[in-house]
């Protein structure tokens, strides 16, 4: 059997894709001057949607592992963008929640992601994108067992 050149796959297209897209992404949040990763505004974005989602499931959104997840609090935190609180009905966890300068960066950031999403889409119909879903969700599907 001979191995197929990795870069004539799916897997790979897909790959470099994302990261075209994040490459692209990130050097236009970068537009902003605040050192942020576009990683860090989808958690922000995270945590602004559903104030009461734990670690673990930030992680799975996020498809990173806890203790990134952890590192990227901790500098939201420190940079004042997010805050940790007590939980009121449980001591062990912390409530995290959007400080006033981080919504005013999720002002500035959203259009940003919008306009990276409208230019990455450009020239792709309705219908490709339906066709895309589908093939992706059965790749996942397929690898999910």
């Amino acid at each position: 059997m001979q191995f197929q050149d990795p870069s004539k796959t799916i897997f790979y297209q897909i790959e470099r894709a994302i990261k075209q897209y994040r490459t692209m992404a990130q050097r236009n949040l970068n537009e902003l001057n605040i050192k942020v990763t576009i990683n860090q505004i989808l958690l922000m974005i995270q945590i602004s949607d559903k104030p009461d989602i734990s670690q673990v499931d930030l992680s799975k959104l996020l498809f990173k592992d806890v203790a990134s997840i952890a590192r990227m609090i901790e500098i939201l935190v420190q940079n004042k963008l997010i805050e940790r609180e007590e939980n009121s009905s449980d001591r062990r966890k912390k409530d995290l929640k959007i400080t006033n300068k981080g919504k005013k960066l999720l002002n500035a950031a959203i259009p940003i992601i919008s306009k990276n999403r409208e230019t990455a889409q450009k020239d792709i119909s309705e219908e490709e994108i339906k066709t895309l879903f589908r093939i992706l969700n059965k790749i996942n599907k397929n690898t999910s067992k």
